[in-house]
């Protein structure tokens, strides 16, 4: 029964992709790692990074790397990546602000890496 319930939550993933992307012009797709932890945090990626016709975000818990399917006249990668670092998640090129980062709830709130002291850090637009 679980591997019927995983096949139908991977069918609809796919199909959830391919769609978002068929409705995309000028689209280009890239993978890139953010951090997080949770269905939570699922969400709210998803959710900050994407803008309907121009990006889509999915994003996978086990493996902590995103799908990115943008319109590239439009939009880029590092957009994309600071929206979602304004919502509280690091990629390798963005750092969220650590109040912002501190906000998240206690199960999205990942092990930051030391690395990531050198990316700039990102603020939410209403903060800029």
């Amino acid at each position: 029964m679980k591997s019927i319930q995983r096949i139908l939550m991977a069918i609809t993933l796919l199909l959830s992709v391919v769609g978002a992307s068929a409705q995309i012009k000028n689209s280009v797709t890239e993978k890139v790692k953010i951090n997080g932890n949770c269905g939570m945090c699922k969400s709210n990626i998803e959710k900050a990074g994407s803008v309907k016709k121009i990006a889509t975000v999915v994003w996978d818990k086990d493996t902590k790397m995103a799908t990115l399917t943008y319109d590239s006249k439009v939009t880029s990668q590092d957009e994309i990546l600071k929206r979602v670092a304004a919502a509280g998640y690091d990629s390798a090129r963005f750092k969220a602000v650590d109040e912002v980062y501190n906000n998240l709830h206690g199960c999205c709130q990942y092990d930051r890496e030391t690395s990531l002291d050198t990316a700039p850090a990102v603020k939410k637009e209403s903060e800029n």
